[in-house]
């Protein structure tokens, strides 16, 4: 799934530098995340990064944008092109929630 922001936000900015895809960013009223950018930080860190750091806990999983492991892995060569990834298969529970 896509994490997004509900409407608990409180605009404290904490979210959008901690985003390694780039994903987050200011809304009319409240932090907004790309959906199409949105990895669940797969291949970064064991946790959506957001959520580690937002103090109203308003970073959640969207019902709505179900995505796998490997839908979000897919991304990570389309966002980070210059970049080099473990392979889907070596990734441990430190660079994928998926494997806790």
């Amino acid at each position: 799934m896509a994490t997004f922001i509900t409407e608990e936000c409180i605009n404290c900015g904490a979210c959008e530098p901690e985003c390694p895809n780039s994903a987050i960013s200011q809304g009319d009223d409240i932090y907004v995340i790309n959906p199409d950018l949105c990895t669940e930080c797969v291949g970064f860190h064991g946790e959506e990064a957001c959520a580690a750091v937002c103090p109203v806990d308003c970073c959640v999983p969207d019902p709505n944008r179900t995505e796998t492991e490997e839908q979000n892995y897919a991304k990570l060569a389309t966002i980070h092109p210059d970049k080099t990834f473990p392979s889907l298969g070596e990734l441990t529970a430190e660079l994928s929630r998926f494997r806790k």
